[in-house]
């Protein structure tokens, strides 16, 4: 039987639509997706496996979505007390449903709020690590979605706002570390060095070897030291994971 192609179509729709909502396993949790304007996705892992580093004691992560880079953080860092902050409620519930549901539920907990509300509230709180995959989309198309606008659209004075938040609420050593597009990270470099906050770290991520950088995860913090950059390459060949990718993920995905 031959089915026409606006029906293969559907198919392919309704097949996508529940991989979206499907659990994504990990070693040591899972992560729910329902309800989630952004799902787990590879800048998020590799924001999780290579933020912080040393004996952590506070984390905060900003636009946790499902909370899967505040899971890998909380498995990396076993003493950690990590917030999370989501400005979607629903994405929110289902942060936390993840968070209650996993070995590190103690340390764990989920704020239905923007980062900015959140300074407002708890203007005391201070962290080792601020990490962030947020919204990076600036002067650009508009998704018709206002969930998916919110998580993937920033105002102009978003990294503004969250430079000065960093500047507010890091500790004396803490470190601020975004995954961002190498053009936002130039504009969010901009913001930090005009704010006494400088580069330390610049991972530069690429598909292949052959190709320039689609993301810079940068690690800021308040010490003006000599930054090194470093290139991560994610695949070997179409197809094929780098060993770079595969050691820097081992201990997270069931894949390896």
């Amino acid at each position: 039987m031959q089915f026409k192609p606006c029906f293969i179509l559907l198919l392919q729709k309704i097949k996508n639509r529940l991989a979206e909502h499907k659990p994504f396993q990990f070693k040591q949790f899972t992560v729910g997706q329902a309800g989630c304007t952004m799902k787990v996705n590879t800048d998020g892992v590799l924001l999780g496996a290579c933020a912080g580093n040393g004996n952590l004691q506070s984390i905060l992560d900003i636009g946790t979505g499902t909370g899967v880079i505040a899971l890998m953080l909380a498995q990396r860092f076993t003493h950690a007390q990590i917030d999370a902050v989501e400005i979607d409620p629903e994405s929110a519930r289902t942060a936390q449903v993840n968070f209650e549901q996993s070995p590190f539920h103690e340390r764990l907990q989920a704020h239905a709020l923007s980062f900015q509300e959140f300074s407002k509230q708890n203007s005391h709180k201070k962290y080792d690590l601020i990490a962030g995959n947020p919204p990076f989309f600036l002067n650009s198309l508009r998704n018709s979605d206002k969930r998916k606008e919110t998580a993937r659209h920033a105002e102009g004075s978003f990294f503004a706002d969250l430079i000065s938040f960093a500047l507010s609420h890091l500790n004396p050593s803490g470190k601020l570390s975004l995954i961002l597009p190498p053009q936002t990270a130039f504009i969010v470099l901009n913001y930090a060095r005009d704010n006494k906050l400088f580069l330390h770290h610049q991972l530069e991520i690429s598909s292949f070897e052959q190709q320039p950088p689609h993301r810079f995860l940068i690690t800021l913090g308040f010490e003006q030291n000599t930054s090194q950059a470093e290139r991560f390459n994610i695949y070997q060949e179409p197809d094929r994971y780098s060993e770079q990718y595969k050691k820097l993920l081992s201990d997270f995905l069931t894949i390896f």
